[in-house]
């Protein structure tokens, strides 16, 4: 983050960018889920896997650093999530180097000091049927193996095992799309002002990067109609601290061009027809 400081205050901007997950395989492959033990969860394919270590580069040179990735519980943005932490923690002498690797078995040595990751489940899928197009685990709850298996998944020497959770379990199923959407909004605001000092990646599904864009801005008639896989928005506001360690926190800017980085939306200035968001 940058700051500025004098003898009593100290003032500094912190980023969070929200971005999807990459390509799952059961939208590629529509009869996955039919002999697939956990058909609610897909993994990525290896497009979706290539996709996300591209973004990861990209995400090196977005203009600050990113100190902490938090991750959605399900396999596709955790595979997501992986391939951005390699991406963002590689030392190499020469970044053109690291932007000609084709995947992430390429990369070189990694530094896990650069970034910090752990699981949130408020930043999960929008538990429903109508969203998921499935019945789910919603009878036995059982979601998720334990979350130290779920971390399993990331580098080494890269998962803050202290940070804790906003929602210590997942939502309750069939979830109203429009609570999801709040709870997108709650989740993103309470991990900004858990670490105020840092700047965030959060990997997470569709629904939530159009939360970010529609509810983060002063046009009140945005309507976010399309996200791309691993497209991604930047949020950002001014934190001010105090020599008495208080912390205060401006409004969030949305800074998301349209189009720019796989958001697509428009505003009730604008007269478009919309397609609806793709599966999550």
């Amino acid at each position: 983050m940058e700051s500025s400081s004098s003898s009593s205050s100290s003032s500094s901007v912190q980023n969070v960018v929200v971005m999807r997950h990459g390509d799952r395989l059961d939208a590629a492959e529509p009869l996955w889920s039919l002999t697939a033990a956990r058909p609610w969860d897909p993994p990525l394919t290896e497009a979706g896997k290539i996709r996300a270590w591209t973004t990861g580069k990209r995400l090196r040179g977005v203009g600050f650093p990113i100190h902490r990735v938090v991750v959605s519980p399900f396999l596709r943005c955790r595979q997501t999530a992986r391939e951005v932490v390699v991406a963002l923690c590689s030392v190499v002498a020469d970044e053109g180097l690291l932007l000609s690797m084709e995947t992430s078995a390429d990369a070189p040595a990694i530094d896990p000091s650069k970034v910090k990751v752990h699981i949130e489940y408020g930043l999960c899928e929008v538990l429903n049927s109508q969203a998921m197009r499935i019945d789910g685990p919603a009878k036995q709850g059982n979601w998720f193996p334990d979350v130290s298996e779920l971390e399993a998944l990331f580098p080494d020497g890269t998962v803050d095992h202290s940070a804790g959770r906003i929602y210590e379990k997942m939502p309750l199923w069939e979830e109203p799309t429009s609570v999801a959407r709040s709870r997108y909004e709650d989740v993103i605001t309470a991990l900004a002002d858990k670490f105020p000092h840092e700047n965030l990646l959060l990997v997470t599904h569709g629904e939530a990067v159009g939360v970010s864009v529609s509810s983060f801005t002063e046009d009140t008639g945005i309507e976010v109609f399309n996200v791309e896989y691993c497209a991604f928005s930047l949020l950002q506001r001014t934190i001010s601290s105090t020599s008495s360690l208080a912390v205060a926190a401006g409004k969030f800017k949305m800074l998301t061009e349209n189009a720019k980085s796989g958001v697509y939306y428009y505003s009730d200035e604008d007269q478009i027809e919309t397609n609806a968001l793709p599966p999550n």
